[in-house]
């Protein structure tokens, strides 16, 4: 059986854009054809799917960087550049995705068959055909592609149920999936018998929803002790909590501090014992006394909560519960989703900069910089007099002169070295 994995890192690029082509239209009896050369292609995307067929993220501990491709250069005779082909990714249905640098969702797979950009391509350059005017007939220059930064991402898989069960280990939670549907979950009596969330299908009458038996949980789990928060991140999405506990104290254990611990772990969590909770007292079969049943049982509805003695094991005691999931089911929410953040464009020419001084030396940094640097043919005069005029444009000339650049300075653009000229 392959190993489940519900949070792994990975590293993604989009596709750089292709350069525009500096070209001028050349046929035999045709002088002064004119610049014909094409724009660069776009870069591909970086594209999630949400795949129903796949369960775990165990395919990205062995494959952990992606990358789109690049659109293609463009050519004479005003021939465009090929764009990027997009690189799909195929992740589980649940998985969350988190920029690692900030924390920041950009992207929610929890439906079957959704799909996301995650990284968009780079736009592709102009060619110098762009650049033709009545005035400058013929540009002997033309636009770089965007280039793309790599991104690392964290993957979370949260399971998609309706309904989760939640309590101590070897509580008799993977009985109870096993006596309410179709799943065949590892039961042994031993505690953390279970390792990964199991999942299965519960059919009521006309209705049916998803359980899932989930990992069981020890004091301090929302600090990350036992199975932690491998356990809590799964029961973010569900809609109602099955509470399981022992109610024969067949581990030694008082049914109600167990709950209270679980209760605790939830709220420090992150207020997750604020959803909706039925208790389902199991192991009854085991009690000497059927009246110690219905006295715990009164114990729970008088903190609030409706509690139903049931057998797991022997099969007893179900059609309650069931009838009260469904009914709180029909009333609930749907599952949570997450606030995504928008995929923004690749950052444009028009980012900002920054001025440093070292020593006698001042660099100008940001993200146009370097593009703006290879955009410019330095034996061109018309190229070099756009180069001057966006360094005025943008302000660039002033913040130097404001950082004490003087005549003769050296100035430092992208991997390109200047002197500074007043």
């Amino acid at each position: 059986m392959a190993s489940f994995v519900d949070r792994v890192t990975i590293t993604a690029k989009a596709g750089n854009g292709g350069n525009g082509c500096v070209s001028f239209h050349r046929e035999k009896f045709v002088q002064n054809g004119g610049p014909d050369g094409g724009d660069g292609g776009n870069g591909g995307n970086v594209v999630l799917y949400a795949d129903p067929n796949m369960h775990t993220l165990l395919d990205f501990r062995y494959h952990g960087k992606y990358a789109a491709e690049n659109g293609a250069d463009g050519g004479s005779a005003r021939c465009h550049g090929k764009r990027g082909e997009d690189l799909v990714v195929k992740v589980p249905v649940g998985t969350v995705v988190l920029r690692e640098d900030d924390g920041a969702v950009v992207a929610d797979m929890s439906r079957p068959g959704q799909s996301r950009v995650l990284l968009r391509g780079g736009n592709g350059g102009h060619g110098n055909a762009r650049f033709a005017t009545p005035t400058r007939q013929a540009p002997n220059f033309a636009k770089p592609g965007i280039r793309t930064q790599e991104q690392v991402f964290r993957l979370e898989l949260k399971t998609i149920a309706d309904v989760g069960l939640v309590g101590f280990p070897n509580v008799g939670k993977s009985t109870l999936l096993a006596a309410l549907t179709a799943a065949r979950p590892k039961i042994a009596n031993y505690p953390f018998t279970t390792l990964t969330p199991n999942l299965g299908i519960v059919k009521r009458y006309d209705t049916s929803f998803v359980l899932a038996d989930i990992p069981g949980l020890v004091e301090g789990a929302s600090e990350g002790v036992g199975l932690g928060h491998d356990f809590l991140r799964h029961v973010e999405r569900t809609r109602l909590l099955l509470h399981v506990v022992d109610a024969s104290g067949s581990e030694g254990r008082d049914p109600m501090e167990d709950f209270r611990v679980i209760c605790g772990e939830l709220e420090r969590y992150g207020e997750l014992s604020q959803r909706p909770q039925l208790v389902v007292l199991n192991k009854c079969d085991l009690l000497p006394d059927p009246a110690q049943a219905q006295a715990l049982k009164e114990r729970f509805e008088q903190m609030g909560y409706p509690a139903f003695p049931v057998s797991a094991a022997a099969h007893r005691g179900f059609d309650a519960l069931l009838d009260e999931a469904v009914r709180r089911l029909e009333q609930l929410p749907p599952p949570l989703e997450f606030a995504q953040e928008v995929v923004e464009e690749a950052p444009a020419l028009d980012g900002g900069f920054t001025v440093r001084r070292e020593n006698d030396c001042f660099i100008v940094e940001g993200g146009f910089v370097q593009r703006l640097v290879d955009s410019v043919n330095f034996d061109d005069e018309d190229s070099l007099n756009w180069f001057h005029r966006t360094l005025r444009d943008r302000g660039i000339i002033q913040a130097l002169r404001d950082h004490g650049a003087g005549e003769g300075s050296t100035v430092v653009l992208g991997d390109m070295e200047f002197d500074f000229i007043d």
